[in-house]
């Protein structure tokens, strides 16, 4: 098998060549999308999945279908020590530099690229230097009395309805997608859902996108109560067997390239249906066949090379971020949770560590800030990467 053919592509975010099983959230997507150009009223969406379910490869895919439509779109990824000022502005910098040149009052566009730059420009005295050195990179004078209050709430809520309007204008909208919504600070969730909900009542077109880990409906939750009203919310999950099969069928006969029917068995069981791991074992299996049709030997050959690589790069590169003591928290959690890595009690969790569970929370919360583990529940915790505790049963230190 010739291996610069190889079709397979594992990668963060990176869009698979067959993207199989996630066709009732593309439509719902081109539902909202119409909605919205018929002036019917839309609520944001909110992707929610483990990691290594596709949430980025998805939130691009639903990007594309705005702007094949002639929506205004940016993107952010979301950071824990980073205010959402300056990445949104960018963001609907670049929207509005889409919709711009069709609007027929290039002054009006000019105004709300002023709040725009108003809006980047306000930032915390303890963010001085950093102000210093940036630039909005927007050529026209910051709006006075518009989005600069310092209010983060306010703020957002008179930028995105400034920015609704240009869009309004044109027949069009605006798509602001954010990816690891969850690291979102909680002043810039509150924000969010409070501009959504404004924007939501004006009949804005307008609408957040947001893709995170399992726990964020209750972030945003906690921030405002009527956030389970205000989004819809999609949760992904790995491949049926069906999709599965099509992800690896699919790109290999565009090379002329067949499995026999228990390679697909066998990868699938390999796999477990996470679609970053099709694309790893996929991958693997091509480059170690000898000739087409694949088969059950040659996954059987494949999968300790594919295993090696993501102990590697996915799981040991997450784990390596982690200190000793969060590495016995999660040592522990795969003892209790079996190697499909099941929700645990955090209470059990101390009892197994034989301490008290206050003791516990500082490690904890380290993990959860670290994307690594999530509250499921209350008094829950499980791990955001599947397989991950059946990599730490199987590499003990």
């Amino acid at each position: 098998m010739d291996p610069v053919r190889n079709p397979y592509a594992p990668g963060a975010g990176q869009r698979p060549p067959e993207l199989a099983g996630r066709d009732t959230e593309l439509s719902a997507f081109d539902v909202v999308l119409e909605r919205i150009a018929h002036g019917r009223p839309e609520r944001s969406l909110v992707l929610t999945g483990l990691r290594g379910v596709g949430k980025t490869v998805l939130l691009n895919q639903l990007r594309s279908a705005a702007i094949s439509r002639g929506w205004g779109t940016g993107k952010i990824e979301a950071r824990p020590d980073q205010s959402l000022r300056r990445p949104v502005s960018s963001a609907l910098h670049m929207a509005l530099r889409e919709l711009g040149p069709r609007h027929g009052d290039q002054e009006s566009v000019a105004e709300v690229l002023g709040v725009v730059k108003a809006f980047a420009s306000r930032v915390n005295p303890a963010d001085a230097k950093v102000r210093d050195r940036w630039q909005a990179g927007i050529d026209v004078p910051a709006a006075v009395g518009r989005a600069d209050s310092g209010d983060m709430e306010i703020d957002l809520v008179e930028l995105l309805s400034d920015a609704a309007g240009v869009a309004a204008d044109i027949g069009s909208g605006i798509a602001l997608f954010i990816d690891e919504m969850q690291d979102v600070q909680p002043d810039d969730v509150s924000a969010i859902c409070a501009a959504c909900h404004e924007l939501s009542q004006q009949g804005a077109p307008l609408i957040v996108v947001g893709a995170g880990l399992p726990h964020l409906p209750a972030v945003l939750s906690a921030s405002k109560s009527y956030s389970e009203r205000l989004f819809r919310y999609l949760r992904i999950d790995r491949l049926e067997r069906d999709a599965a099969d099509r992800a690896l069928i699919a790109p290999a006969e565009r090379e002329g390239v067949e499995f026999a029917p228990g390679a697909l068995d066998a990868l699938y069981e390999a796999a477990d249906g996470y679609p970053y791991f099709v694309q790893a074992y996929g991958k693997v299996t091509w480059d170690v066949a000898a000739s087409s049709p694949i088969t059950a030997d040659d996954v059987a050959m494949a999968a300790p090379v594919a295993e090696t690589e993501l102990a590697v790069g996915f799981f040991g590169s997450r784990y390596d971020r982690a200190t000793p003591a969060e590495r016995e928290y999660m040592r522990a959690m795969a003892e209790l949770g079996g190697p499909q890595g099941a929700a645990v009690a955090t209470s059990e969790v101390a009892v197994s560590l034989g301490r008290k569970p206050a003791s516990l929370s500082p490690a904890r919360d380290s993990l959860i800030k670290k994307g690594l583990v999530y509250s499921a529940e209350r008094g829950q915790i499980a791990f955001t990467v599947p397989h991950f505790g059946r990599y730490l049963l199987r590499h003990p230190d």
